[in-house]
C-alpha cells in the first residue's frame, strides 16, 4: 500500500476502541493464560517498558513497519524479534510514552522529531521477564535511515504493510520457550523471521485495528 493512501486512513484509529485481550488471545501461546494467572500478584509490581510500532514510507513509498532482531545473550528474549523499545528510566518523568520514544532513538537511531505518536495500544504483561509492556503506534511521514544500537540490536527488519496484513503469514510454529521446552505457538512469519509471544500478541491487536480503517 502506498504510504499516502495509508496516511489518509490510519488517522481514524485514534477514535477506535482497543480490542485488547480479544486480539492478544488470537496470538497467545497456549500456556500463557495459566502462567499469567500464577504470576498475577507479581505482575502488580512488574517493571515497566515502552515499545514503538513505527510505520513509515520506504524508498518506493510503500508503507513499512520496522522491527528489530535482538542480539543473542543470556536472557529470555535472546535472538527474538521485537519492537524497538525498552525499560522505563527515571529520566522519563513518569511518562511511559517518553520511554518508547527515547528507546526508539537509542535502538534504531530515529529521532523523536522524525515521527509522531498516533495511538497508545493495550499493555501486555510478560511473565518470564516480569515486564508490563506498553506499546504505541508511531508514524513518520518520510523515509528513514536507521542506525542500530549494536549492543542491543542484531538486525533491523523492515516489513511491508501488505505482508504484515496478509493472513497467510500467520501460522503455527514450534519454538523453544523460556522454560527449556518446545511448544507450538501462533506466530507471524515476516521477512523470513518467526515472530511469536508478546510481540505477536501486540502485532495482532495492531493488525485488527488497522483492518478496521484500511
Amino acid at each position: 500500500m502506498l504510504f499516502s493512501t495509508f496516511l489518509e486512513s490510519v488517522v481514524k484509529i485514534k477514535h477506535l476502541e482497543l480490542s485488547g485481550e480479544d486480539s492478544h488471545a488470537k496470538m497467545s501461546p497456549p500456556y500463557r493464560l495459566d502462567l499469567a494467572e500464577k504470576m498475577k500478584v507479581k505482575s502488580e509490581t512488574a517493571r515497566q517498558a515502552g515499545v514503538m510500532a513505527l510505520f513509515y514510507p520506504n524508498t518506493k513509498e510503500e508503507t513499512t513497519l520496522v522491527l528489530i532482531l535482538r542480539n543473542t545473550y543470556k536472557g529470555v528474549h535472546s535472538a527474538q524479534v521485537g519492537f524497538p523499545g525498552g525499560k522505563y528510566e527515571d529520566d522519563d518523568n513518569n511518562d511511559i510514552m517518553l520511554t518508547a520514544i527515547r528507546e526508539t532513538e537509542e535502538e534504531i537511531g530515529v529521532a523523536k522529531e522524525d515521527f509522531e505518536v498516533l495511538k497508545r495500544m493495550s499493555p501486555i504483561y510478560i511473565p518470564p521477564s516480569n515486564f508490563m509492556v506498553h506499546p504505541f503506534i508511531g508514524i513518520s511521514e518520510k523515509s528513514l535511515i536507521f542506525s542500530k544500537q549494536d549492543e542491543e540490536v542484531d538486525a533491523i527488519i523492515e516489513v511491508k504493510l501488505r505482508d504484515f496484513l496478509c493472513d497467510t503469514n500467520v501460522l503455527t510454529a514450534r519454538v523453544p520457550t523460556s522454560f527449556n521446552v518446545e511448544a507450538d505457538v501462533p506466530a507471524f512469519k515476516l521477512n523470513g523471521h518467526i515472530v511469536w509471544g508478546a510481540t505477536a500478541m501486540m502485532l495482532g491487536e495492531i493488525k485488527d485495528l488497522l483492518k478496521q480503517v484500511l
